[in-house]
């Protein structure tokens, strides 16, 4: 007769306390390292997300919050593949953004754009728990953005224009959803 009981979660392997972790694949590389910079920025976004979407009144926002966050780890994972081993990611079975997610997210911006919401010149963040949360959210959004421009600047990883589009196009939906749950 076999164990059926659950085998432990085991996330606390050590291999991190000389300051280097890993990308996919197995490759090592130094926590301050661009790649792991940009992926803490995106992780950072996808928590506050997160915590956008546990205090938001709007059920809407919350599901548009929650599609965000699944497309935020797709994007993780590619951001995580060692330059050179962008073909074996593509052939692996991660979850890959599509550019259909773009479009979606440009579809709710129109949407929202088309609303009668008003703002006097710039927002000020924190007109309401909600609107402080997606400020937040924006405001992280426009560092991940930043962080994967660096990267992909300053090394030879590859960053498809689809992804940056996204996190662009994110920060504004961001802005629009803090101007509604003001109101």
């Amino acid at each position: 007769m076999s164990d059926s009981s659950p085998k432990p979660l085991r996330i606390a392997t050590r291999r991190g306390d000389d300051g280097q972790t890993d990308l996919l694949f197995g490759q090592r590389v130094s926590k301050t390292h661009p790649q792991i910079i940009a992926l803490g920025a995106i992780d950072e976004l996808n928590s506050m997300l997160g915590v956008a979407k546990a205090f938001c009144e709007h059920k809407s926002h919350r599901r548009i919050l929650r599609d965000v966050q699944k497309e935020l780890i797709a994007i993780m994972g590619e951001v995580a593949c060692p330059s050179g081993k962008e073909e074996q990611y593509e052939n692996s079975p991660f979850t890959k953004m599509a550019p259909k997610a773009l479009e979606c997210l440009d579809a709710v911006v129109t949407h929202l754009e088309n609303l009668p919401l008003t703002s006097p010149g710039w927002a000020t963040p924190g007109e309401g728990r909600d609107a402080a949360f997606l400020d937040m959210a924006r405001s992280l959004t426009r560092r991940a953005e930043r962080e994967l421009l660096f990267l992909k600047e300053k090394t030879e990883k590859l960053i498809r224009p689809v992804i940056l589009q996204y996190l662009n196009r994110l920060s504004d939906l961001l802005w629009l959803l803090a101007r509604q749950a003001e109101r």
